[in-house]
């Protein structure tokens, strides 16, 4: 059974909407800036969506006295706009929705411990609720009108990847016509200073797969995708979903394995879902984080699958920081107008490729390319290693 995708919605610090994300990639416009969000001794850029809470409820028309965390409201802006650009009707299809999130309500919680930790008997319980990763999920579904399979995936970086997957295989398995899939992930202090203490985060504009990248910048944001079965379409599709994978090397706890083993296996194994060769891919949306581990760990695994001939790659990291659990959400989007309109994006900020490795990212935006397959890497903590396909239809 082929999967298409029929709807997209993406909110990141590019854009509001796909149309926005697209024009600023375009144009490199990037969305890195000073923490404005919350307090923070952290000199370090970051990409931050330019809306307050206050003004993502009035944009949303949602009730202004109801608690949201920062992931529910990005969630419910680029869910919207997936599921209203496919167009799907909640009442006569069987629809899930499968979210993911690396930090759920932290934001909420965040708040509430600034009163709790001087006084035990105050805080707002409300703001604690929201925490649980679940929770964001629910608030979705609940606006969406969804009542079906609804349940959430929390595998760090790859988490919006493997949501995609498990959307996929419920739709073959036949328990699902269709599915909305992606994540959502927020800006807190939890992760600004949990990435800090790992000294991963760079603190000048990040530069994915150059010899000087000194590691990431964190970001915000949400992607969706509605993927259907070809039985309930109504819609001429986007692309096909065509192949997909997840690996675990368990190498380290937060580290990539140096030889890139988890990487190739799930690029592999993605391409063999696909019944596709390395030949036939045109473009790798790279996990391409800016870290020295991660990029050259990455790039070992295409130069192992792909030889001395890789395909077009980059890295849009630069443009929207790594939105962990939202990522691959955000990412597939851009990977799906690939195959699409044979968009390739620009790797911002690229001078002079790893010495080791002597690879060469896309460093312009460009379109109209004969894209058959574009391939999409997000890669997690632990080894948590996802890739999937995104396929041209034949007719386009």
């Amino acid at each position: 059974m082929n999967i298409y995708v029929t709807g997209i919605g993406v909110v990141s610090a590019i854009g509001l909407n796909v149309r926005e994300n697209i024009a600023a990639l375009r144009s490199c416009q990037h969305g890195m800036g000073a923490v404005s969000l919350f307090a923070t001794g952290l000199d370090v850029p970051v990409a931050e969506v330019k809306r307050s809470n206050d003004e993502l409820k009035q944009l949303l028309e949602l009730d202004a006295k109801r608690t949201y965390s920062r992931t529910a409201l990005l969630g419910i802006l680029a869910a919207r706009e997936a599921a209203s650009d496919a167009g799907i009707a909640v009442d006569r299809l069987r629809i899930g929705l499968i979210s993911s999130t690396s930090v759920g309500g932290m934001d909420r919680s965040e708040e509430f411990y600034k009163t709790f930790k001087t006084d035990h008997s105050r805080g707002r319980l409300r703001n604690v609720i929201a925490h649980d990763c679940g929770a964001s999920t629910e608030q979705i579904a609940a606006d969406l009108g969804v009542q079906g399979m609804v349940t959430t995936i929390s595998t760090a970086c790859s988490s919006a990847a493997n949501a995609i997957m498990l959307g996929a295989r419920l739709i073959r398995q036949g328990r699902l016509d269709a599915v909305v899939v992606g994540g959502t992930d927020a800006l807190c202090r939890f992760t600004l200073n949990g990435f800090q203490a790992l000294m991963i985060l760079d603190k000048e504009h990040c530069r994915p797969f150059d010899e000087s990248r000194a590691g990431l910048n964190l970001g915000e944001g949400a992607g969706y995708l509605v993927l259907q079965a070809e039985s309930t379409l109504r819609r001429t599709p986007y692309c096909q979903l065509s192949g997909w994978a997840n690996t675990n090397d368990a190498y380290h706890q937060t580290g990539s394995s140096p030889d890139g083993e988890g990487a190739y296996l799930s690029m592999s194994q993605a391409l063999a879902t696909a019944r596709i060769t390395p030949q036939e891919v045109g473009y790798i949306n790279v996990h391409g984080t800016g870290t020295p581990s991660n990029d050259a760990s990455e790039g070992r695994a295409i130069q192992r699958l792909f030889g001395n001939c890789p395909p077009l790659f980059s890295s849009v990291k630069p443009f929207i920081g790594h939105t962990l659990g939202a990522s691959e959400g955000i990412e597939a989007v851009y990977s799906v107008l690939s195959a699409q309109q044979g968009y390739v994006y620009p790797n911002l900020n690229f001078a002079c490729p790893i010495e080791e490795l002597g690879l060469r990212p896309v460093t312009e935006f460009q379109e109209h390319l004969p894209l058959r397959h574009v391939l999409s890497n997000s890669f997690g903590f632990g080894g948590n290693n996802s890739s999937l396909v995104f396929s041209r239809l034949t007719d386009q």
